[in-house]
């Protein structure tokens, strides 16, 4: 199940700020130690990801069809609490900066219906050529989506 969480402008103008899925712990993602595999959490972060690109309109396979793809450059996470087989996790993504050819997606883990985080990250991506591999500048569609005009109202709050 995915729950988008806009930023107060509609739906349909694909403003998305923040998108959360839920996440079953299969046996297959734990250790001996019966909690989740610290490694596997960045595939976690990868569900989540696409998530997010598809709320903001693109999957992986369009960015690829437009000449451009987002590999990881990066990643860091930090471990709060572990998370067993069989729990029902929330997990929350978000952009977290977006500069140059350069953008970072944050994720947050949680037990569903609880507060405390487990576990916190973000991968850093960089706008790479298909072709060349080679950085290059990201569509305008994905800024425009990235960075919504602010309103009048959050012009006034400053």
């Amino acid at each position: 199940m995915i729950f988008n969480e806009c930023n107060g402008l509609s739906e349909g103008s694909m403003q998305v700020k923040k998108v959360t899925m839920e996440y079953r712990v299969p046996y297959a993602d734990t250790d001996q130690m019966g909690v989740v595999y610290y490694g596997n959490y960045l595939a976690i972060f990868e569900r989540a990801r696409n998530e997010l690109m598809r709320a903001c309109g693109y999957t992986y396979r369009e960015c690829e069809s437009e000449g451009w793809m987002l590999p990881v450059i990066h990643a860091e996470l930090d471990y709060k609490s572990p998370a067993r087989y069989d729990d029902l996790l929330e997990v929350t993504a978000f952009v977290q900066a977006a500069k140059g050819v350069r953008l970072e997606i944050a994720c947050e883990v949680r037990r569903k219906g609880e507060e405390p985080i487990l576990v916190k990250g973000y991968t850093r991506h960089c706008f790479v050529s298909t072709t060349t591999f080679r950085p290059v500048p990201p569509p305008q569609r994905l800024i425009d989506v990235l960075n919504p005009p602010k309103s009048p109202a959050s012009d006034q709050a400053e």
